[in-house]
């Protein structure tokens, strides 16, 4: 086994960065609808949520199914970000694709 003496520098972050890493999670929440296809649900959770297929199928049946679901946890910028993202990717597409968020507990 090769051992280096490379060190490791540390991470600097931005005070953005820092902020958005230290605030409070809030929830993204997903919601059924009867018009929007289930292909685009997963391809909006693949995209801009960055979840892998299997899950991605897995919450888009749990919404389907339950009306539904927590998609994730984001520091609160990020998640209203993420929500826009999706809302103006679905308008686009002709669907009424909803997300929201809240603040986790």
């Amino acid at each position: 086994m090769h051992s280096s003496n490379a060190t490791v520098e540390p991470e600097i972050l931005t005070e953005e960065e820092t902020r958005e890493r230290l605030s409070p999670l809030w929830r993204v929440i997903c919601h059924d609808d009867p018009i929007t296809t289930m292909d685009f649900v997963v391809e909006v959770l693949r995209s801009v949520f960055r979840i892998s297929q299997a899950r991605a199928v897995e919450l888009m049946y749990r919404v389907h199914h339950t009306g539904s679901a927590v998609i994730g946890h984001w520091p609160e910028e990020a998640a209203r970000r993420k929500v826009e993202r999706a809302t103006s990717l679905a308008r686009g597409r002709g669907y009424p694709l909803t997300f929201t968020i809240e603040e986790a507990e």
